[in-house]
């Protein structure tokens, strides 16, 4: 995979583990990618492959029982591993910012819109005016598709829809113009219309400010329409990135071909989906060799007993598998 130029973030061998009375997690193994100025990266994957715990990983949001046990998460050259969360605390809403799937995580339900939006302005740039500050709040509900902004201003969160209260999440987001945005499901409640604008908005963003977004989902659909370049993880690892063109036209590695197989404008009108064989492996019991075994349809004795290392293809792409055809290896 050609690096990304002028890297915002560079994810080395990032390893996150949750200690529990049942053994230990490792819900992020291994994890490496990077995201350049104005570049939009998705990360993808099913539920529990360590997709949204790295996206936590990245702005320090990990709690015990979970814990960084290794690796480097370098923002713009600092090793975000090595901050306190009081130093964090400059980075989180200004120059790194969140969405979440569940707006309640970043909404106060006892403060009005307005109030919550003027304070995540001033908490980070105390020189801006009060009115000042609400002209900024008002235009970014708009943005996201939001009318009678002024009025919406003076609402409180219980007062909004499940859809309305996650753009408003997303206002919030983009208000400080930060570096690089995290966006964990962020349309998973929005209609199909509202959904295009918000992406077409993010997009619009990261051209004109250079503003980096790490994209994560399962939708490859969505992914599709928005990223550069694709990263998709599996139990934990990234097993294939690459750009978005070479990675969802010719995916290499089973999981990914899976995903995409799954996905009905990738099958021919009328015949049934392709499905993935099994079931995900327990986090907290994973077998020796590829964590893919069991659902992989080329699965030889060798991915029984070998971790698969990173590949990397002519293409410059990156693929963890044992069991890649010859003439697509460097």
């Amino acid at each position: 995979m050609s690096k990304a130029l002028d890297p915002i973030l560079k994810i080395s061998n990032l390893q996150t583990h949750f200690f529990t009375k049942a053994g230990v997690l490792k819900a992020v193994d291994g994890v490496s990618f990077e995201i350049g100025a104005g570049e939009i990266v998705g990360l993808v994957g099913e539920s529990g492959s360590g997709k949204s715990i790295t996206g936590f990983s990245i702005i320090g949001l990990v709690d015990a029982p979970g814990k960084i046990v290794g690796g480097d998460i370098s923002f713009k050259g600092q090793n975000l591993n090595q901050l306190s969360n009081e130093q964090m605390q400059h980075y989180r809403g200004n120059r790194i910012a969140m969405i979440f799937q569940d707006p309640m995580m970043t909404l106060n339900p006892v403060l009005r819109i307005e109030t919550q939006m003027i304070e995540a302005i001033q908490a980070h740039d105390d020189s801006i005016a009060h009115e000042d500050a609400r002209i900024r709040a008002r235009d970014a509900l708009g943005l996201v598709g939001i009318s009678s902004a002024d009025e919406r201003l003076r609402a409180y969160p219980h007062q909004f829809s499940g859809g309305m209260r996650q753009r408003v999440s997303i206002a919030i987001a983009m208000l400080n113009r930060p570096d690089l945005i995290i966006a964990d499901e962020p349309t998973t409640a929005l209609d199909v219309t509202i959904q295009g604008q918000v992406i077409s908005e993010m997009q619009k963003l990261c051209q004109e400010t250079k503003t980096a977004l790490l994209w994560i989902t399962h939708d490859l659909a969505v992914v599709s329409g928005i990223a550069d370049r694709i990263c998709v993880m599996y139990a934990g690892r990234v097993v294939e990135q690459g750009s978005i063109e070479s990675t969802i036209l010719n995916p290499m590695h089973p999981y990914t071909r899976g995903l995409m197989g799954s996905v009905p404008s990738q099958n021919q009108r009328g015949k049934p989906l392709q499905q993935i064989d099994g079931m995900v492996p327990s986090m907290l019991n994973l077998p020796n060799g590829c964590a893919f075994q069991n659902r992989c349809r080329r699965v030889n004795d060798t991915c029984l007993t070998k971790q698969p290392d990173i590949m990397h293809l002519a293409d410059g792409r990156q693929v963890r598998c044992i069991n890649l055809p010859e003439e697509y290896k460097v």
